[in-house]
């Protein structure tokens, strides 16, 4: 079953591949790797999840905002691929940041949302390695942002 197929058959709705709003690039490629800028959570209307794990968000809200982030990744990927994702070959590493007060401790948690998206639509070669990573703050508000990089044909 092909990345699309599976994308149809998961019900899932890419978002518009958003262009960057600062001084960067949204997607790189160099030589057999693509690397993606770090996507924020926003939800399916366009608006942005906010809120800090630990005081404002439970650890599922955290889970559904890294899931959102990696639909952008997978946007962002097609997007940087001519509209194919069939070149993509793997996943090679997914870094979540999770905006959590001091005593949160669950970003491993949060980021599944991300790594569990990417590991249905990819498939096996969805199987990456991971950094969840804490902080006080990220842009905007936002409660995760995840960046990607992947093996392209």
């Amino acid at each position: 079953m092909s990345y699309e197929e599976n994308i149809k058959k998961l019900d899932l709705k890419l978002p518009n591949a958003a262009d960057p709003v600062g001084s960067y690039i949204a997607a790189k490629i160099v030589n057999k790797l693509l690397y993606i800028s770090g996507q924020i959570s926003m939800s399916e209307n366009g608006e942005l999840i906010k809120g800090k794990l630990g005081s404002d968000l439970k650890v599922d809200d955290g889970y559904k905002a890294a899931e959102r982030c990696a639909l952008s990744i997978i946007a962002q990927a097609k997007k940087a691929c001519n509209d194919d994702l069939s070149k993509i070959k793997s996943c090679v590493k997914l870094t979540g940041f999770v905006n959590s007060t001091d005593d949160f401790t669950d970003q491993p948690k949060v980021i599944n949302g991300a790594s569990d998206l990417i590991a249905k639509v990819f498939g096996e070669a969805g199987m990456h390695t991971r950094a969840a990573v804490s902080t006080n703050s990220l842009p905007l508000g936002v409660a995760v942002e995840v960046d990607a990089i992947f093996e392209i044909n």
